[in-house]
């Protein structure tokens, strides 16, 4: 059965955050403000936290920046997954993964099913590895965000969490 071991301590990740659009401000970051009251409410320390627009090169310079950074374990973006022609986050994700995780795209989903019906298909979710960093993108709606988090970014970024999580591996991502 799935769960929380108590007998190990937690290990706090150092998690940036990221909020792709055209249009949030800092004051209007509401899917930034769920993923970071979930991260440090979790335990884990917020390492950076930034708005970029909708365009590839600067989503994909950021994403280099932050997986070069010592003092960032994981990223998470909120917006930009969806359909539309401006909509372009998983796009530059995938130009630096070193692998795709495809099992949270489908983990999402099933998910966010269970909640939103077929309308899931909208979204196109995803995660990888990138230069031994975990880096997630969730859509930007902040029910969105709570689901990626609560059902399971939460569970994989805890090492406490059984039988297996994302913590445990992070050491050994760069491995050849």
């Amino acid at each position: 059965m799935p769960g929380i071991d108590v007998s190990r301590n937690f290990i706090p990740l150092n998690i940036a955050v990221m909020t792709v659009s055209d249009s949030r401000t800092p004051e209007t970051d509401t899917s930034g403000d769920v993923l970071v009251a979930r991260l440090t409410e979790a335990g884990h320390a917020l390492a950076a936290r930034t708005i970029v627009s909708d365009d590839i090169p600067m989503i994909r310079n950021q994403l280099l920046a932050w997986v070069a950074d010592e003092g960032v374990d994981i990223v998470i973006s909120t917006g930009g997954t969806g359909l539309t022609g401006r909509d372009v986050t998983p796009e530059a994700f995938k130009s630096v993964y070193d692998k795709e995780i495809e099992g949270f795209s489908a983990v999402f989903h099933a998910v966010s099913f269970a909640k939103i019906g077929t309308s899931t298909i909208q979204s196109r979710a995803t995660a990888g590895v990138a230069r031994g960093k975990y880096i997630f993108a969730l859509p930007g709606s902040p029910g969105a965000c709570k689901d990626g988090w609560d059902e399971i970014l939460v569970h994989q970024l805890d090492n406490r969490f059984r039988p297996c999580n994302f913590v445990e591996i992070l050491p050994r991502l760069q491995e050849k």
